[in-house]
């Protein structure tokens, strides 16, 4: 039965996000895992009834649903063996079903120290493990809890005040209130639920009041928005026969959007077949349209520069500011890498493992989260999954970025669930700033949300196109944007607490 109710929590925890399910299963996604760790906490016997093995259970299962893309994006596009994308994929998957198994022994050791009413700890261990998941190492940050409510618009207004990780412990504490009351009869732990009750229901009426308000929608200045999607195949991008055709598509692309009145025309991730600010007779036409049309442009493009250290040239993943005279304004380079996308983590432990870059080399990180001046306002490129990073976003805000961009190339995920989580990570970024959001994708999905999360524009995947949206560019600060992620330091100074006055029952039995 342990077994079962954690394998349970892992699938109620995938069918919370995109194409997999509904955001309500996330309510109860956790409660089944509670109450497994719960019943098991003093369990003597087999390794597979413990807490730990049951949330290792259940986070394989959770991330195993959700990142079902990982094989087939480094077996086919990282040009990997099936089997080592395979091996590299379960590696991660395993990884990162650490935190829940972290997560459930700790449950269980709160439950041995305190009873059933030390599952009321849950949501705090939840949020802890989570942002460790999404930090430690550089993180990956993919998939948290609170995105999968970034459709729910009453209910993810509540980012807009403690962020996607405050909106993932409000989820867990919904989902520990259940297990209380399925553990135990007592009166206090059904007053507890009813007050948890009470207090989604005031979050709720809240994001209502915000949502129907629209404070946001209603000042900043207005500006047209080009987002160009070339649909170009990624077998192709590199090879020195198609950089001509491709250039054509998306001056054309470009051509069109100034048509249709952009103020800004912004490019994919790396949409330049070659080195930009290198290759000055290849960039030319840009510049010029750029020029002749009074229009910015916004380039995603890689950039080569001399090693001061000697060795090999550094590569750079950046996005560059065209002015409306095509001369470059400004670069920004990512600072967030894709591990085995950009570069090798333990490269000398993994030396069996292909590269998956676009580059001739390894990508070098950028270190300044910086924003561009653009028509009278001040705007940042957020570059692929970047977006999944609160703290990216957070940072381009206080530099002054009055409209998130981001930029991508999400032809690695084929037509799987990835490129509509990363589409609604970007709908969690603009409420938890309130900014709008703007995503130019190579193939899709490109789009704007506005600060309350609500679409915009949102294209189909594989198509090339030219999209127009009207956004503002919008000043202020929202609650989490200004304090940060307070729930999270609470929930890791409550975890240091807990493992120093539960010691004893965590390394007894919780973990194997």
């Amino acid at each position: 039965m342990a077994i079962v109710l954690a394998l349970l929590s892992g699938v109620l925890a995938a069918a919370s996000f995109p194409k997999l399910g509904a955001p309500v299963f996330a309510w109860v996604a956790l409660s089944p895992l509670i109450v497994a760790a719960a019943l098991n906490a003093r369990t003597e016997g087999s390794i597979l009834r413990r807490p730990f093995t049951l949330g290792l259970i259940s986070g394989m299962v959770y991330f195993g649903f959700c990142l079902t893309w990982l094989v087939a994006t480094m077996s086919t596009y990282g040009g990997m063996p099936y089997w080592v994308a395979a091996l590299v994929a379960a590696l991660l998957t395993s990884y990162l079903a650490l935190y829940p198994a972290i997560f459930a022994a700790l449950v269980g050791a709160a439950v041995r120290k305190f009873g059933v009413s030390g599952v009321w700890l849950a949501p705090l261990f939840w949020v802890a493990t989570e942002w460790m998941r999404g930090s430690l190492g550089g993180g990956f940050p993919w998939v948290p809890l609170g995105a999968s409510q970034a459709t729910v618009i009453p209910v993810v207004q509540f980012a807009s005040v403690v962020g996607v990780y405050g909106l993932s412990a409000l989820i867990a504490l919904v989902g520990t209130g259940a297990a209380a009351v399925a553990l135990s009869r007592a009166r206090v732990h059904r007053i507890g639920f009813g007050a948890v009750g009470a207090l989604l229901v005031v979050v709720v009426a809240g994001g209502m009041f915000r949502v129907t308000a629209g404070h946001l929608t209603k000042t900043g200045q207005v500006l047209r928005v080009g987002l160009l999607q070339g649909n170009v195949a990624q077998d192709v991008k590199w090879n020195q026969a198609y950089r001509e055709p491709i250039m054509r598509k998306y001056l054309d692309l470009s051509r069109q959007a100034i048509e249709a009145g952009a103020g800004v025309v912004i490019w994919p991730e790396a949409s330049m077949p070659f080195f930009f600010e290198s290759e000055s007779s290849m960039a030319e036409p840009v510049r010029r349209l750029a020029a002749e049309s009074r229009t910015p442009f916004i380039i995603g493009t890689d950039e080569m520069e001399n090693n001061p250290k000697g060795g090999p040239a550094l590569i750079y993943n950046s996005a560059v500011l065209l002015g409306a005279d095509g001369r470059s304004r400004g670069a920004y380079r990512k600072m967030q890498l894709v591990p085995f996308g950009e570069y090798v983590p333990l490269k000398q432990l993994l030396f069996f493992v292909n590269r998956i870059v676009e580059g001739v080399s390894d990508f070098t990180a950028g270190t300044e989260p910086v924003v561009f001046d653009v028509q009278g306002g001040r705007m940042s490129v957020a570059i692929c999954y970047e977006s999944a990073y609160p703290w990216i976003s957070r940072a381009f805000v206080s530099n002054g970025s009055q409209l998130l961009v981001t930029i991508t190339n999400d032809a690695w995920f084929g037509k799987t669930a990835a490129a509509s989580q990363h589409f609604e990570l970007g709908a969690m970024r603009a409420v938890e700033e309130g900014r709008y959001v703007v995503l130019s994708a190579n193939t899709g999905i490109s789009g704007a949300v506005d600060p309350y999360g609500r679409v915009l524009l949102k294209t189909p995947l594989f198509e090339a196109l030219t999209a127009t949206v009207d956004v503002r560019m919008l000043g202020g600060r929202t609650i989490y944007s200004r304090i940060g992620d307070v729930v999270v330091w609470f929930a890791l100074v409550v975890v240091v607490w807990f493992l120093f006055v539960a010691r004893r029952e965590i390394v007894r039995r919780s973990i194997p």
